[in-house]
Parts: structure tokens; sequence; C-alpha cells
């Protein structure tokens, strides 16, 4: 049995470029952090993989009222809780039981572990912010660890 494998996305604000579609093929679940923009992303998102997302600050309009500010997504056992804006945490992820935190809002990738949490940030996969890279993220998950890889996107 082969361990799942989720993409992880967010401040695409409009924009799916096809580096992302196809960074994205073969995983089993995807996961927006945010700023998706337009209701048309996560319809495209959805014809790769089932999608989990989360309200961005500039997610306005009658389509994004329904997308919750953070969710806990279960994924192998693991949790993973998700949210936009890494501040807003209003809980210990640890003694929650809480696996992985993915966030985006900053544009800038980040992959750290904390008290036994990973912390991510897949960046944006969305237009370019100044000098930042494009990115999204890979996120293998098993048994006993949560495996995560930036990926950067040729622009």
């Amino acid at each position: 049995m082969t361990e799942p494998v989720i993409g992880v996305i967010s401040d695409t604000h409009g924009l799916l470029r096809p580096q992302a579609i196809q960074a994205l093929e073969g995983v089993e679940l995807i996961i927006h952090a945010g700023d998706i923009g337009d209701p048309k992303i996560l319809r495209a998102l959805k014809r790769i993989a089932p999608v989990q997302a989360v309200r961005g600050n500039t997610d306005r309009g009658e389509w994004a009222r329904d997308l919750p500010a953070t969710q806990v997504v279960e994924v192998g056992g693991s949790l993973i809780y998700v949210l936009h804006e890494l501040f807003c945490l209003d809980l210990d992820p640890a003694a929650a039981g809480i696996k992985a935190v993915i966030f985006g809002h900053s544009h800038r990738p980040h992959l750290e572990h904390k008290n036994g949490v990973l912390f991510l940030n897949p960046g944006s996969a969305g237009p370019r912010r100044f000098t930042l890279p494009v990115t999204l993220a890979r996120l293998v998950v098993s048994r006993d660890s949560l495996q995560a890889e930036l990926v950067e996107l040729k622009v």
C-alpha cells in the first residue's frame, strides 16, 4: 500500500498555473490554504483530486462565504490543521494531537518542525510577489511521520 501524497497550495489569487497543475498530478488530496481568488481555481483543482480549502483574507463574495476560516483534515490517521494566517492559530497543536499546521498568507515558503509538529507554508503558487519564488508543496503521509517537500515552479 502506498503512502498518501497530499498537494498543498496557497495564495493562487485567481491564477492556477499549468506548472502547478502538473506538479499536483497524482496526489490523492489537495489542501488550499487560502487567498484562492476565484472559485474557478477550486473547480480546476477538483479535476485533479478532492480539495479541502480555507478562506483567505482576500477571499470575498458569495462564493467564499461557505469556506471555513480553519479546518482540521485527517489523512492516514494524522490530523492536519489548516488556516490562512499563522498568527490566527488559537490552539496548541501538539497538545491537540495535530501533526501539521498548514498556512499561507506571507507568500514565503516555510518548512519547520516545532515540538513534534510540522509547520508548512507552501508559499505562493499564484502571481509572483516581489522576488519570492513561485512554489507549492507535496506532503507524504506515513503512519509515523509527515514528509514535506517544497516544489519551486519554473515560471
